[in-house]
């Protein structure tokens, strides 16, 4: 049965689709880019970042009694991690390919203790690690931003 968690976990079904987190990133970003917040200013793009990150938080732990631990179709936590990779960052075309390019990286092999986190309880475990992926992505971004690379 479908719920409305299920469908927020899934973003909508993409969590279905073979290469779901991809996917789920990837429209993130360029949502991110193609809608207001690109002008709205940092605070929006908190907000928007903070909600994702509880509302994946806790649609994480309503489907993992029927999915399982971490399942490949909860892609709302890639969500969240991208939402985190652009915080700070100017809305920028490049800004935003560079963001989408490390998080996947980071969310991917998982290295600097990023892998640990999975092991947290709940939603908490499948939020975790993306969130730290995005974390680790934007902090490069301001580097990026801070020698004027781009």
């Amino acid at each position: 049965m479908i719920t409305i968690s299920k469908l927020v976990a899934s973003c909508f079904g993409i969590g279905y689709v073979r290469g779901g987190g991809t996917i789920a990133a990837a429209l993130t970003a360029a949502v991110w880019y193609l809608t207001p917040l690109k002008t709205a200013g940092y605070t929006t793009g908190l907000i928007v970042a903070v909600i994702v990150v509880f509302a994946g938080t806790w649609v994480a732990s309503k489907t993992e009694k029927d999915w399982g631990k971490d399942s490949s179709r909860v892609v709302i936590d890639e969500v969240a991690g991208m939402c985190v990779t652009l915080l700070f960052v100017p809305v920028k075309f490049w800004y935003v390919i560079a963001g989408l390019i490390l998080f996947r990286f980071f969310d991917i092999v998982k290295p600097l203790l990023i892998r640990k986190t999975e092991s947290l309880p709940g939603g908490w475990g499948v939020m975790a690690d993306d969130v730290v992926a995005g974390i680790y992505s934007n902090l490069l971004l301001q580097l990026v931003l801070w020698f004027n690379l781009f």
